[in-house]
């Protein structure tokens, strides 16, 4: 069977200026490939078709599975029925190569006159270089050693902050849910993660990929070597945030928000550095994961949700030219039900707009902020609106506990570190133990994304600066998106019947139908809200409509002059607010 390298990294970066050029078989080349064919006799490039397969019929299908299967296999078909010739070419010049399929194109390393042949070809759009990236990863805050700064046997903050341990009360812990994780690594072995892993069984095939193949930079130490067979982590990143995600050692070390869900792993970056291609080769591999010989890929066993503490910035190779390319990957990813996590970025202190690099800016991405205890934004914690794709998207999606978040690190020990890459894990647990309640999610990424969403907290940076028009005390914004999630609010709706006889956080669900809408849209609801006021904003929180009304049961909008786009539908009373997203076709 072929060997699953299904996602073509393709990072491509490609001169803007050369899209208003007659096109050549010259303008395909990006200038830093031209750069590397002048200082060395072989050299690395991606090479990019122009036929890329088209998966959104997978958002009709019903079930995860379905959805994993057709995405794959559309995927795949493309990649078999496009490639041959360009696989001969390379062949014929001696060239290495690594076929892609979720971005249609191959990883080379080989010769100018290999470039330059496959430049000529018609089936090719780019030919793009492949940056090493280093990820500046967290470290621990200056506040106390975390062992004064905790109770025995109890679990961590960040948990109580999301009410996850009031869905534990349910006996709602993760349980037939699998989280997948791509970073530095895991140290399967440790206390809080070895029975939670997959491959506890020592059989480490569909539970463990390494994509990293060969030293990426001289300044990196690596302690794990290439092409591990098992999981192994080099830098400790990877296995603090899996800690958060699922981690109990089941002696009193309660970090992990969903501690009976599974993971599964791909190790992306040595030491801290990745490049493009290491990235999306373990995006590739959890849409269809393989054996530890990259072969006989099962999308069977694809995880529901991943957590991605990691960026491609600007400065370090990613730019607009070539953000499209791990757009295409993320939105085949998302089309397959995998809920995809991003951490929205630690460069706060530079503002606005410092959500700007992959894979947080996407649409299909759900991007998470910083908070703390006190349920302030963190001062690091990136915020949006994303300026540097030019669309002007609102983000983060939400926020989540991420400052002083203590959980495991190699040698079976404990330690408290700050950053997005601490938020983002909170929240692949959370989606987690909503598929646990509610096992009908699975694969309906959009459904659990707008449960998180409108079930959110409001919190505030307890600062004067905003960023866009749209202020703080507005949700969502650009600081903190929709809010901070509460699960138990999410509970609520999902599942009713767990809520008798107590005190409910949230008493009223309305479905928002037809979603997208043409012209008519209704809102409804099984509980009446009585006087309520109906708002609508745009992503970037300019009001096109805001009314009072009274809401029975069903409320009717006409929206057929109502531009094309995502808005923001809000409907709020004396006691709650209601908030959920619209598509206007």
């Amino acid at each position: 069977m072929k060997q699953l390298f299904c996602l073509f990294l393709l990072l491509i970066s490609f001169n803007l200026g050369a899209q208003n050029k007659p096109h050549t078989w010259e303008s395909k080349i990006d200038a830093e490939v031209w750069n590397a064919a002048s200082q060395k006799t072989t050299f690395e490039y991606f090479v990019l078709l122009k036929d890329q397969a088209n998966t959104n019929y997978a958002k009709q299908l019903s079930t995860k599975n379905a959805k994993a299967n057709y995405v794959f296999n559309t995927l795949e078909n493309k990649a078999n029925e496009t490639q041959g010739e360009l696989l001969q070419l390379i062949v014929q010049h001696q060239g290495a190569y690594r076929p892609y399929c979720i971005v249609n194109g191959i990883w080379i390393k080989g010769t100018q006159a290999l470039m330059e042949a496959l430049a000529k070809r018609n089936e090719v759009q780019l030919i793009a270089p492949n940056p090493a990236i280093r990820n500046e990863l967290p470290n621990r805050p200056d506040w106390p050693a975390p062992a004064t700064m905790r109770n025995p046997k109890a679990s961590e903050w960040g948990i109580g902050k999301i009410r996850a341990d009031l869905l534990w009360n349910h006996n709602i812990k993760g349980a037939g849910v699998v989280i997948g994780g791509q970073d530095t690594g895991y140290e399967w072995i440790h206390p809080a993660l070895r029975s939670q892993y997959r491959g506890d069984t020592l059989d480490h095939n569909y539970h463990w990929h390494d994509a990293i193949h060969a030293q990426i930079s001289m300044d990196s130490i690596n302690s794990c070597g290439f092409d591990v067979k098992y999981p192994c982590d080099d830098a400790t990143h990877g296995t603090h945030t899996m800690g958060t995600m699922i981690g109990d050692d089941g002696a009193g070390n309660e970090i992990g928000v969903a501690p009976e869900a599974t993971w599964i792993g791909c190790r992306n970056m040595e030491n801290g550095w990745g490049t493009p291609a290491t990235y999306i080769e373990c995006f590739e591999w959890f849409l269809a994961p393989t054996d530890t010989n990259n072969l006989n890929p099962n999308p069977a066993m694809a995880p529901h949700v991943i957590a991605n503490s990691w960026g491609c910035p600007t400065v370090e190779g990613c730019n607009p030219s070539n953000f499209h390319i791990m757009q295409i990957a993320v939105e085949n990813l998302k089309n397959a039900g995998v809920f995809i996590v991003v951490s929205a970025g630690n460069d706060g202190w530079s503002g606005c707009h410092s959500i700007n690099s992959p894979a947080a800016i996407y649409e299909a991405s759900f991007s998470v902020g910083a908070t703390d205890i006190l349920d302030t934004l963190a001062n690091f914690s990136s915020r949006g609106h994303v300026t540097s794709d030019g669309s002007l998207r609102l983000k983060p999606n939400v926020v989540a506990p991420g400052v002083n978040v203590r959980s495991s690190i190699p040698g079976g020990g404990y330690a408290a570190y700050s950053g997005t890459s601490m938020a983002g894990p909170h929240v692949a647990g959370a989606v987690a133990l909503l598929i646990n309640a509610k096992p009908s999610l699975a694969g309906n990424v959009d459904s659990l994304e707008t449960l998180l969403e409108m079930t959110a907290d409001s919190v505030y940076t307890y600062r004067d600066d905003t960023c866009g028009t749209t202020p703080q005390t507005v949700f969502p914004n650009n600081m903190v998106g929709y809010g901070r999630i509460n699960l138990y609010k999410a509970l609520e709706i999902i599942r009713p019947d767990l809520m008798v006889g107590t005190t409910k956080l949230f008493t009223h669900q309305v479905q928002i139908y037809p979603n997208p809408v043409a012209k008519t849209l209704y809102l409804q609801t099984a509980n009446p809200m009585g006087k309520c006021t109906v708002t609508i904003t745009t992503a970037l929180g300019q009001v096109v409509r805001h009314f009072d009304t009274y809401f029975s049961t069903i409320l009717e909008m006409d929206l057929g002059n109502l531009s094309s786009g995502v808005y923001v539908v809000t409907i709020e009373n004396k006691q709650e607010k209601v908030v959920g997203k619209l598509v206007k076709d």
